[in-house]
């Protein structure tokens, strides 16, 4: 091997590893996952685990369609950060791409549903129902963008858009955090957790930003990588 070959071959490796990233990201996924999952295991005639809620018992298919979509979409979504794996797997990518597509389409629009034609959550105001609309449409937008950039073989577009939407469908997981700690300093009040809540989508899309905009994110993949990737809209 020359010593030019050498260089554009070490070029081509990450300067750093990202494997922990979906393991992270899965994580974040699991509590939401096991809460989501008891509330299908009473909505389908389970025992009650979970403080009742009478909205969802009065119209238990968008919740049902809104929890299998969101782990799934949690899940499978981590393994598209995997640089390594979608070297390794470019036709899992795209495939997986699709099914993501129709996945988070139904989060958000779920998540719109029950915005809109569900009783308010109680201990939530109006900020709150406001965000709740404005994250859910931004999400269901940014799905479709990615689609159409990558439509247009513009990687770069797609990516972005792709990770701003799966940002904010990670917004249950980090409510976790924000409403746990927000209540423990201010005490627990409408407005608190209605800015907990609104934390959470922030930090999550500051965070989404982030790994856009890094120079690190900027290094061109490699052909093979690309030409798989940019078939996800083109069939």
């Amino acid at each position: 091997m020359t010593m030019h070959a050498a260089r554009a071959t070490r070029s081509m490796r990450p300067t750093r590893s990202t494997g922990w990233v979906p393991l992270a990201l899965i994580a974040l996924v699991v509590i939401p996952a096991i809460a989501g999952s008891l509330r299908l295991l009473e909505l389908s005639g389970g025992p009650q685990l979970m403080a009742a809620d009478p909205r969802m018992a009065a119209s238990p298919v968008p919740v049902m369609v809104h929890v299998i979509s969101a782990v799934a979409y949690g899940i499978l979504g981590a393994l598209q950060f995997s640089s390594r794996f979608r070297r390794r797997r470019p036709g899992w990518h795209r495939r997986t791409g699709r099914v993501l597509v129709g996945l988070g389409l139904a989060v958000a629009f779920s998540a719109l549903w029950m915005t809109l034609f569900y009783p308010r959550q109680p201990g939530t105001g109006d900020l709150a129902y406001a965000f709740r609309l404005a994250f859910g449409s931004a999400m269901a937008a940014s799905i479709i963008l990615g689609v159409a950039a990558i439509r247009r073989r513009d990687i770069a577009r797609h990516r972005a858009w792709m990770t701003r939407a799966y940002a904010l469908a990670l917004g249950a997981g980090t409510q976790v955090f924000t409403l746990g700690l927000g209540t423990a300093v201010f005490g627990t009040s409408r407005l608190t957790t209605d800015l907990c809540l609104i934390a959470a989508w922030i930090i999550n899309l500051a965070f989404a930003e982030y790994i856009i905009r890094r120079p690190a994110g900027r290094r061109r993949a490699s052909r093979p990588t690309i030409e798989a990737t940019a078939k996800v809209g083109s069939r």
